[in-house]
């Protein structure tokens, strides 16, 4: 019921419910309070109000943001009280006491200071807000940024303002307890005095040296730097917060071009979820300003997603412009008919470019690249079962998504008849569990089935501890475990010194990245991966939920995996090891290979799991493997040859397209030679 009512309210814990609720109802018992009279019941409602609305605003809880809508904001709830002490006031029999008007005319008073202030915060906060943020690119020695205004004062300055009012609230209530006007003038004279002053304290920040440079000086600042760097090759990006992943995953190969790169977004809030690259980055969430840059010098631009605002550079006719996606797989999105815009599209291998010329939307087989997929770089290779250690099984199931169909996701139907069968597979495996993030989000059902699979795992896990067969090293372990401990700490430090406190504007400014701390932290996080997986047994099943290990770092510990239709799978295959996929729809073999590529070369699984034993007997023999030669073959259709690598095939592609683009350029200027020579002859 609980859990019911948390998904209904959308808030995030049963703590955040139960603040909700006491806020919700505290008002209702203020104005009884109120009529009673009654003043410590009054001053018992009006403090579990005032707490549960900071809680939840501290908490960003959703629920808050939503009495917005309906006219229960902030400044209403507030108001509501103050309205209602001066209603406890007059049931008190105080109408005629000065503290009564005292009251009156300082709340009109705090009322009338909450304009200069907001108008000021706005001011403030617009003034802040640059037409162009940047990372990794030096401004500071070409314009003056000053200092952001402390935090303290802009950070839910609304909030704050407002809750002056409870030294006003508590002196009033006090003087009507003890029939003196003193301590609520003493408190009204508090409210007003600290409300006068935060307005004060915000105005030297909308004047003189306070203020960043105007819109102009900025843009003129970015252009210089533009003729300075020469960017050849761009990455651009637009969309929404959820599909940051989407540029994120390119970042590592932008870092590798061998050409001058550049990153170029359209949202502020895809630069402030952008995960941390030595690439220069521009936001430029103006459509006038982008087309007013200085990209002259940019010959490839490259687009991870089709999107509206692609045309503000695919109007550029000096660079060529290359569809490069954001996974390559057989959903309807990998063959958009919008990607004809472009002058490439590349693929990983030859199964993206069947795609197109299957669907036949207008792009040309002879503007198809492949490419390879040079994310996947990560991922090794493999050759068996190490000697000495008994084999490891990924099982990681996809989500049951929005529409509830049943192929979605095994977890619901089949998951606890594959983990049932790995942990007690004789000979034995190791079983790793690594659900989807989302699991449970939508059916009651799939969180039912994920929760008992866990259990499952656990209690295997902890039955095989006490099993005299499997021996742990405990001694290798304890220093795992104290290296992690080590590992964990310095991550922390340093992630706290990268922890920008400053706007928009001070990111700018102070966003030339630290290369020693950058390589260091990309160098914990490898040693982080090695200690994790050196702390516990190799035979020790195990859940793994959160961010870290990465899927990846599973894969690269794991035989064989079990999963589901979704991107994990055409990762996986870049491994070459034996996977399954399970046909929870039960649509069949036949039909089931035959509309999803990525499972030519699989064991497909049925709701029951029987036949997970052909997937088991290809880890344990590697010699006996029937599908061996088929991954392999459909290794190389996915994601193309392993010679020449990824990022190499992805440089050489870059290459070819800047110089035909420098071609198209050349023979502009010569035409433009030509005519205006004719026009003077």
């Amino acid at each position: 019921m609980i859990s019911t009512a948390i998904r209904v309210a959308r808030v995030g814990s049963p703590a955040e419910l139960a603040a909700a609720a006491l806020m919700i109802l505290g008002f209702p018992a203020l104005m009884l309070a109120a009529l009673v009279p009654s003043i410590p019941a009054f001053a018992a409602a009006a403090a579990v109000t005032y707490l549960a609305d900071h809680y939840l605003h501290r908490k960003g809880s959703y629920l808050v943001n939503r009495l917005s809508k309906v006219r229960a904001g902030l400044s209403i709830r507030f108001l509501i009280r103050e309205l209602l002490l001066i209603l406890l006031l007059a049931r008190l029999g105080l109408a005629d006491d000065l503290v009564y008007y005292g009251a009156i005319a300082c709340f009109i008073a705090f009322y009338g200071l909450q304009a200069p202030h907001g108008a000021l915060v706005t001011l403030i906060r617009n003034r802040r807000r640059m037409p162009v943020a940047t990372r990794n690119i030096d401004l500071a020695s070409r314009i003056r940024i000053p200092d952001a205004p402390p935090r303290r004062l802009l950070h839910r300055s609304a909030e704050k303002m407002l809750h002056l009012d409870l030294a006003a609230v508590t002196g009033i209530l006090v003087s009507a307890a003890l029939g003196s006007a003193v301590a609520g003038f003493i408190g009204i004279g508090v409210t007003v005095g600290l409300g006068c002053l935060y307005v004060l304290a915000l105005v030297p920040y909308v004047r003189g040296a306070k203020i960043p440079p105007n819109a102009e000086t900025v843009l003129a600042a970015v252009d210089d730097w533009l003729a300075e760097y020469r960017p050849e090759t761009v990455l651009y990006f637009s969309g929404s917060k959820d599909s940051a992943y989407q540029v994120n995953m390119w970042l590592e190969t932008m870092e590798q071009l061998d050409s001058r790169p550049l990153i170029i977004l359209r949202e502020r809030v895809i630069l402030n979820n952008l995960a941390p690259t030595t690439v220069p980055v521009i936001c430029v969430p103006g459509g006038v300003h982008l087309m007013n840059l200085d990209l002259s010098n940019v010959r490839v631009a490259l687009y991870a997603a089709n999107v509206g605002k692609n045309i503000h550079l695919l109007r550029v006719p000096t660079m060529k412009h290359v569809f490069i996606g954001h996974g390559d797989s057989d959903k309807l999105a990998s063959v958009n008919p919008y990607s004809k815009v472009y002058d490439e599209v590349w693929t990983a291998g030859r199964a993206g470019r069947d795609r197109y010329a299957i669907a036949d939307v207008g792009v040309r087989d002879a503007d198809i690249v492949e490419v390879g997929r040079p994310q996947l770089a990560p991922i090794q290779g493999w050759s068996g079962v190490p000697a000495g250690r008994i084999p490891t099984v990924l099982y990681a199931p996809t989500w049951e998504g929005w529409d509830g169909n049943p192929g979605n996701t095994s977890i619901v139907l089949a998951g606890e008849n594959i983990v049932n069968q790995l942990v007690q597979a004789d000979p034995p495996v190791r079983v790793l569990y690594k659900p989807h993030p989302f699991t449970g989000t939508v059916s009651k059902e799939a969180g039912a089935a994920h929760r008992r699979i866990v259990a499952l795992v656990e209690a295997a896990a902890a039955e095989r501890v006490t099993d005299p067969k499997f021996l742990a090293d405990a001694v290798a372990q304890v220093a795992a475990k104290a290296e992690l401990t080590r590992i964990e700490a310095r991550l922390a430090e340093l992630s706290g010194k990268s922890t920008t406190k400053g706007d928009e504007a001070e990111a700018t400014r102070d966003g030339l990245v630290d290369l020693a701390r950058h390589e260091e932290v990309a160098r914990l996080r490898a040693e982080w991966n090695t200690a994790y997986w050196g702390s516990f047994g190799s035979h020790e099943h195990r859940v793994i939920t959160g961010a870290e290990p990465r899927l990846y770092d599973c894969f690269n510990v794991s035989d064989a995996m079990v999963s589901d239709i979704s991107s994990v799978v055409s990762d996986f295959i870049a491994s070459g090891k034996p996977y399954a996929v399970t046909d929870s729809a039960e649509v069949g073999v036949e039909e089931f290979k035959r509309a999803n590529t990525a499972v030519r070369a699989a064991t497909i699984l049925s709701n029951s799991a029987a036949e997970l034993g052909a997937l088991l007997d290809a880890v344990r023999d590697p010699a006996a493997d029937p599908l061996a030669e088929e991954r392999g073959e459909l290794k190389r259709y996915l994601l193309g040859p392993d010679e020449p690598t990824s990022i190499e095939q992805f440089n050489t592609a870059v290459a070819n397209l800047a110089i035909k683009a420098e071609t198209r350029n050349v023979g502009q200027e010569s035409r433009t030679a030509a005519g205006a020579a004719e026009l003077t002859a």
